[in-house]
Parts: structure tokens; sequence; C-alpha cells
């Protein structure tokens, strides 16, 4: 069974309540279920994982590279723009890496337009809000079926 971990950070607990005009109503439930459905339906196994701390999500990244995982479905958030650690962890695990945004990053303030996470990444996607995790995972899927 193929293996994802999909990785939520900071503030996207708060999804359905923070900024709706931005991230949608939705809720981190809400999403981390469609994927299970969506993984389950295809023989796969996902972990959703959310963290408000940088740690907290490297840790997590450290343990992929141990358990079998084949791909990591990341939501780095903020970390996107300023943490080299994530990249660094990201950069020590072998399998797929697809980065995932709500909103279109490059619509926005001109920070947001840098991402570290991107420098690993396999795939990005951005602006499709809640979709980008289904299309990241329809992509893992997809892939693994030619390979």
């Amino acid at each position: 069974m193929n293996k994802v971990l999909v990785l939520h950070g900071p503030n996207l607990n708060l999804l359905g309540t923070r900024q709706p005009e931005i991230y949608g109503h939705e809720t981190l439930d809400d999403i981390n279920n469609s994927l299970y459905e969506k993984a389950a339906l295809n023989g796969w196994d996902i972990k959703a994982l959310q963290s408000n701390h940088e740690g907290g999500l490297i840790d997590a990244i450290h343990a992929a590279r141990e358990d079998g995982t084949a791909a990591i479905i990341i939501n780095p958030a903020a970390y996107t723009h300023t943490s080299v650690a994530i990249l660094d962890a990201l950069n020590a695990f072998d399998g797929k890496v697809i980065e995932v945004h709500l909103s279109n990053v490059h619509k926005r303030e001109s920070f947001r337009h840098h991402s570290y996470v991107s420098l690993r990444a396999d795939g990005v996607i951005a602006g499709l809000g809640s979709q980008g995790y289904l299309a990241a995972l329809d992509a893992l899927i997809k892939s693994a079926a030619k390979a």
C-alpha cells in the first residue's frame, strides 16, 4: 500500500473560520476526510498532521523517511516563505513532494511569492482551494500507476 503524509502548517487548524474570503469555508477535517476517502478508494493510506510548530512538521518529515512513506503533500502555510529548515528536511526525504496552497500566493503580497519549499517540490498547486489537495493526491496516484 502506498503511504502519503499530508502536512498542514500553521494556522490551518483555523480553516473555515479564518479569512474565509481567502481560504474558503471548509474546515481542515473536511479536507482531510476528502483525502482519506479518495485514498481509500484507490488503496492508499494517508496520515494527516497539522502543526503550528516548525519542529513538529520537521519531525514528521524525518519520520516519513523511515516508515515507508512514498510521498508528502505539504501546505507549509507561512513557513513556505521562511523555513530553510523545512526545505532541508524535505531534501533528506527520497519520495515525491507536492506543495499545495489554498490561495493563489502570486496574487497576494509580494513576500508570499517566494517559496523555499518549491526548491524541493516535484509539483506545486496553488489557488484551487481545497481541491488542490485532491489534485495532488490524484497526481501521486496516477504517477504510481505509471511506474
